[in-house]
């Protein structure tokens, strides 16, 4: 803390000139961002029930939004904090299978930054898409290591990426992630090379897993501050939530340390925010909504941001911000020029952070998911169904007031309809999963992006760390639509699980005119874990150490075609369990 005190005291004295210009030298750019945490999961916000001392340091060393807004989930915050554009403008429509890539014509923030001489790199959880060139090395960062579903199914050594390449992770991923991105920005740093590192953290959403260091302080905790309808709480669920997001702040710590013994926290700007309301019925400031709504408490997060000197510490701003403004903000903060500015949806939030806000105009800021659409602007929000809320006199949203303010309830509404209007079929999805790039070597066609026939099952009906089971006819398939980008020839693994008994079947992959053919031939059952690290019954499905299996070469042409896993023979109860295909491009 005597570092912390020291850095405080310089800022003090930096933003004496600092108020009217900004450093000439680019700042490196540290982005933070937690899965599933809400507004509420902070101790700088009111919550005693835990404490987080050193994400609250970046709101005292800095500053915090007292109203900033994200999405009601996962994979569409994402995006906008990516683009500076509306998640359905990018094609973004679901949180799986698909629907949650984003659209290849997006300039993303990394993009951005990489053009202006950055090195960037992406540490945790993607949820914008798998196969190249929609993964994070497509989309403007140089090194990534993580996984690129929406969520995974253990939190402790799992099978990750990096760089497209499969990986063993290395202890519980938060950790990990911090790890992996403290050594990319050291590298930076040798190299005297600015960096922008994000850091998309996937906890604290389920599965609810979490080191015992953290359980042990909350396993029988009494917890104070409890959930507006305290009976709609389970209160194991969000003990563990609590104890995650210490782990977080743990984390958070450990990377504001190594700044300052870099001696590069002056030059890096530091911010941290959610993707979505609270994943459980827990305290949240007495707001309405959680994870899935429109309403404040689905949609409202934190926002700090420090940067010392430029940044006067204890900054509350209290107009309303939004993740579509961060990619004009930080490129104003570096100052880059934006070739897209006249395409984005938000606007720079650099007056604000400098105390600037004469001049600055109200707006209108759109919460949208599935057909629930609810308008916010300074003063009220205009709810999915209709009703009027003034949050600064009623934040819970426990009165309609639009009979007595019928000219704002015209005007956000109008808000409404044109949005719809813009984006109408943005949900129609037509897109082929790349299979094969010339610029890129691996591509995953993993079992959540499959289709599959007859009576073969998912291993949970949420697909983003499914397997497929119950393969037991050869009438059925398993298939997806591909684009082949780069004709030339692929290695193939599939990644299985078979128990001696079943073992023979011969399976098929098919693409156009190419097949390979291939027969299990070794036993592989290992057991469905992740609930051995399990705090409280998970929903999402259990997972296995799958085998990997060299299927052969396959040669591949250019162009969309369905892709297809089918079995020949089956001479015991099934063909197999399936979790992977991989395709590995080979040197022509």
């Amino acid at each position: 803390m005597k570092k912390r005190t020291a850095r405080l005291l310089s800022a003090v004295l930096g933003c004496l000139w600092a108020a009217t210009c900004w450093s000439a030298e680019r700042p490196n750019i540290l982005v933070i961002l937690t899965d599933d945490q809400g507004w509420g999961d902070l101790s700088i916000h009111g919550n005693t029930n835990l404490s987080t001392p050193h994400i609250d340091s970046l709101a005292h060393d800095g500053a915090r939004f007292d109203r900033f807004y994200v999405c009601p989930v996962c994979s569409p915050t994402r995006a906008e904090f990516l683009t500076g554009r509306y998640h359905a403008r990018g094609g973004v429509f679901s949180t799986s299978a698909g629907g949650e890539r984003l659209n290849l014509d997006e300039v993303t923030v990394a993009d951005v930054f990489r053009q202006a001489g950055y090195a960037t790199g992406a540490f945790g959880k993607w949820h914008n898409g798998m196969q190249f060139p929609y993964h994070p090395n497509g989309r403007g960062f140089d090194e990534y290591y993580g996984f690129c579903s929406g969520h995974w199914g253990d939190y402790f050594s799992p099978p990750l990426e990096r760089n497209g390449r499969l990986v063993r992770g290395q202890g519980f991923c938060v950790d990990d992630f911090t790890n992996q991105a403290l050594a990319f920005m050291r590298q930076a740093v040798d190299r005297e090379q600015p960096f922008f590192a994000y850091l998309p953290y996937n906890t604290p959403h389920s599965p609810m897993q979490v080191p015992d260091a953290y359980w042990r302080k909350f396993e029988s905790a009494e917890l104070a501050m409890r959930h507006r309808e305290p009976q709609k709480e389970n209160l194991p669920h969000t003990r563990c939530a609590l104890a995650m997001c210490e782990n977080i702040d743990a984390n958070v710590g450990r990377l504001l340390d190594q700044l300052d013994e870099w001696r590069i926290a002056d030059n890096t700007i530091v911010l941290y925010f959610c993707d979505n309301g609270p994943n459980g019925s827990r305290w949240n400031g007495d707001m309405k909504g959680r994870k899935g709504s429109t309403d404040e408490g689905g949609v409202r997060s934190p926002l700090l941001i420090r940067w010392p000197g430029k940044i006067a510490p204890g900054t509350m701003v209290t107009r309303i911000g939004a993740a579509i403004d961060l990619v004009p903000t930080l490129a104003d903060m570096a100052q880059i020029p934006l070739s897209q500015a006249e395409r984005l949806d938000g606007r720079s939030l650099q007056p604000l952070l400098l105390g600037r806000t004469e001049g600055w105009q109200d707006r209108h800021i759109i919460s949208h998911w599935r057909g629930k659409l609810s308008v916010r602007n300074q003063r009220f929000r205009l709810g999915h169904q209709g009703g009027l809320f003034d949050i600064a006199q009623d934040p819970g949203q426990r009165r309609d007031v639009a009979e007595l303010h019928p000219q704002v309830v015209r005007e956000l509404r109008q808000t409404a309809e044109t949005y719809r209007a813009e984006i109408e079929g943005y949900d129609q999805d037509d897109r082929a999963f790349p299979l094969g790039h010339a610029d890129y070597r691996f591509t995953q066609m993993p079992a959540r992006d499959a289709q599959s026939s007859g009576d073969i099952q998912r291993s949970n009906r949420f697909p983003n760390c499914s397997y497929l089971r119950n393969w037991t006819k050869t009438s059925e398939q398993i298939s997806w639509d591909v684009e082949v980008g780069a004709a030339g020839k692929y290695r193939v693994q599939l990644h299985y699980a078979c128990p001696a008994e079943d073992l023979g079947a011969t399976v098929q992959l098919t693409c156009g005119q190419a097949q390979l053919k291939a027969q299990i031939t070794e036993a592989w059952d290992p057991p469905a874990r992740g609930q051995e690290h399990d705090r409280v019954p998970r929903v999402e499905s259990y997972v296995k150490d799958f085998r990997a299996m060299d299927l052969g070469v396959i040669e591949l042409q250019p162009g969309r075609r369905p892709l297809t896993l089918s079995a020949l023979d089956i001479p015991g109860g099934q063909v197999m369990e399936f979790r992977l295909l991989m395709f590995e491009r080979l040197d022509p």
